[in-house]
């Protein structure tokens, strides 16, 4: 089945450098000196979280021009000579690829290691500014995942918060990178950091600094083209080691045309209310990680669109962004799934101060409709927590949902559906694993899905990424014949509509037949009784053959689970327990075809492990289990309440 997005293609927009887009544009003279970026430095106070003040932002304020005139002076420091007092990194050719990487020759890439902060913001865009590749690398990575990082990105250099040096440099070490070619973002104080011999560690404010002290003229935008390389970002997968995604300046320009044909028919159908924030310009919320493809686009490219103040948390906090939305007048708030959840189950949320959102939205990972509905009545703000779809391999989005009577009253809103193409995609949806989607899209093939038949989705526009970095048997599974492999399976109704089903290689095959977890999971969160708060299922042994994987489910009672299942409030929690899995053993057995049920078990646990975008980290629970099954029973008897029925 072979499917074009309804909007129209996104402008023809000129292959440059692409921070012509974002800061050279021409609507952007007019722009007033407007505050940008926000370090809740009160909100942070308030709930006792202690915090440094970003280098070049003290105040806690940041302006646009100031910030305009740090991201060239920060470029400038990075790319004038060493004989000038600047590190001498040139730019990079369309050409250029893994092993162009030459750290003599001054072709490099930057390592990015940080929470979020102005800083980081600006360190990305001086980059891109003068044509030179980063790498963003989570904060929240172990020694292991770094060491993979580092030795997968190739990063010459790399830029770390200081909070975070105690446990990269052993790292930095190991792979054999010279520890002063590793500066510092974010300073836990004012006193320079400095090395076992007494030497001081450059930073992001000595770098800036000495441009200023020196008067170094700013060096000009340097040139790139449609293919060179912007930056590098790890895909979130639940198994197996990261991939590091190539974005190119190309991909930018056409992602950002794509958001600028979706705004404007927004706009002919919508109309938000105006921001109560002083200035009268929208205010968002920052907590997502730059790192990931969602904050990154959200804070450090999408924000270019509009004159918008960001709020900018250095990690997730419900404390910090229960006080934040209200002192600082946010309007908007990009949401994942893992937050929405803790939201909408937070104590007291009912009486948090929401009177000054207009926009909700939720990425990363699939949201269940009655979540985001148990939200939006909680915090009684009149709107609607728009979904979409994206992953690093299409540079942020590949489909989102519509307002109702957008492209003249051709779409609509449809609760618990996906959305529509965005502006310049074309997609195709396949039944067979093994089936690859024609060039043409007149060509019908035996494996296309037809209308609302569940696929295998793949899609095809010039924001889907360069490839994998280095990587080539991944290129060859992934981007086949111009297409991105998703991995996702959704269905496509009449009008074009995506549905999301399941995850492609979550997908299990019990005696043959196809079982989706995501169709288990909600079985299990629709019982009446309410009796959890969250489930996964995956795929663990106990099949009937050796790789024959069965269903196992994992859950989180609910606070008021006891009560659900009729029994005292002091009921012992190990009988709570076994009551609660014999309920939800009885309701899922009860609404689903016997092959979908639970052989693998069903499981208490304490909460859900997930990546910090909210994507749940099924590997960790299956590895668990299996390593469980692997010891030698201690006994017969009694049968613990998290152990399989």
């Amino acid at each position: 089945m072979y499917i074009k997005s309804p909007f129209p293609d996104p402008p023809q927009l000129p292959a440059v450098n692409a921070h012509y887009m974002f800061f050279k544009r021409p609507d952007q003279a007019e722009w007033p000196n407007y505050t940008v970026h926000i370090d809740p430095i009160d909100s942070l106070t308030a709930v006792g979280v202690t915090t440094a003040a970003t280098a070049v932002n003290p105040t806690g304020r940041l302006m646009y021009r100031d910030y305009l005139r740090n991201i060239e002076d920060l470029s400038t420091g990075l790319g004038v000579s060493e004989a000038e007092g600047g590190l001498g990194l040139q730019g990079w050719k369309e050409t250029d690829r893994a092993e162009s990487v030459n750290a003599k020759a001054g072709r490099e890439i930057i390592g990015i290691i940080s929470e979020n902060s102005s800083d980081y913001i600006t360190l990305i865009h001086a980059c891109i500014r003068i044509a030179v590749p980063f790498a963003l690398i989570s904060s929240y990575s172990t020694p292991f995942e770094l060491k993979h990082a580092l030795k997968l990105s190739k990063a010459t250099r790399l830029f770390v918060d200081e909070a975070f040096l105690s446990n990269v440099l052993p790292v930095v070490k190991e792979v054999g990178l010279s520890t002063d070619r590793v500066y510092l973002l974010k300073e836990a104080s004012g006193v320079p950091a400095k090395e076992k011999r007494g030497k001081t560690r450059k930073t992001f404010r000595s770098i800036i600094e000495g441009v200023r002290r020196r008067g170094t003229k700013t060096i000009d935008v340097r040139t790139a083209g449609k293919n060179t390389l912007a930056y590098l970002v790890f895909s979130s997968g639940t198994s197996g080691l990261p991939k590091a995604v190539m974005i190119s300046h190309g991909n930018l320009i056409y992602s950002l045309g794509q958001a600028i044909v979706t705004g404007q028919a927004v706009a002919e159908v919508h109309t938000p209310p105006p921001p109560l924030n002083p200035e009268g310009i929208p205010v968002t919320l920052a907590f997502l990680p730059l790192h990931h493809t969602y904050g990154l686009h959200s804070y450090c490219f999408r924000a270019t669109l509009m004159p918008s103040t960001l709020v900018i948390l250095p990690k997730w906090n419900v404390k910090v962004a229960l006080d934040a939305i209200p002192r600082y007048k946010v309007s908007s708030l990009p949401l994942i799934p893992s937050v929405v959840h803790q939201l909408a189950n937070y104590p007291g949320i009912e009486n948090a101060d929401f009177s000054s959102v207009v926009a909700m939205n939720s990425g990363a990972a699939y949201l269940p409709p009655e979540l985001g509905q148990k939200l939006t009545k909680l915090v009684k703000v009149d709107l609607d927590l728009m979904e979409g779809y994206g992953m690093s391999e299409a540079t942020i989005a590949a489909i989102v949902q519509p307002y109702t009577g957008m492209l003249n009253g051709k779409l609509k809103r449809i609760s618990g559906c996906t959305g529509v193409l965005l502006p310049g995609m074309e997609a195709r949806v396949l039944r067979s694993e093994d089936a690859v989607p024609p060039p043409s899209p007149d060509t019908v093939i035996p494996d296309d899905c037809e209308v609302d038949e569940p696929g295998e989705l793949w899609l095809r526009s010039p924001n889907v990424a360069v490839g994998y970095w280095n990587n080539p048997k991944a290129n060859r599974e992934t981007f086949v014949g111009g297409w991105l492999r998703t991995g996702d399976r959704f269905r496509v109704d009449k009008d074009g509509n995506f549905w999301f089903a399941d995850r492609a290689k979550d997908t299990l095959k019990v005696s043959g037949a196809q079982v989706s977890p995501v169709e288990i999971e909600g079985c299990l969160l629709a019982h009446p009784g309410k009796l959890i708060t969250d489930a996964t299922v995956a795929g663990v042994s106990g099949g009937r053959t050796s790789d024959e994987k069965v269903p196992r489910a994992w859950v989180v009672l609910s606070p008021d689970a006891s009560a659900s299942l009729g029994l005292a409030p002091d009921t012992g929690k190990a009988v709570v327990a076994e009551k609660a899995i014999a309920e939800l053993d009885r309701w899922h057995k009860e609404n689903l075809s016997k092959y979908k049920w639970l052989r693998g078990g069903i499981e208490i646990v304490d909460e859900i492990p997930k990546s910090p975008t909210g994507k749940v980290l099924r590997r960790v629970l299956q590895d668990r289990y299996e390593q469980e099954l692997k010891k030698p029973k201690k006994g017969k008897g009694k049968t613990k309440a998290k152990a399989k029925l």
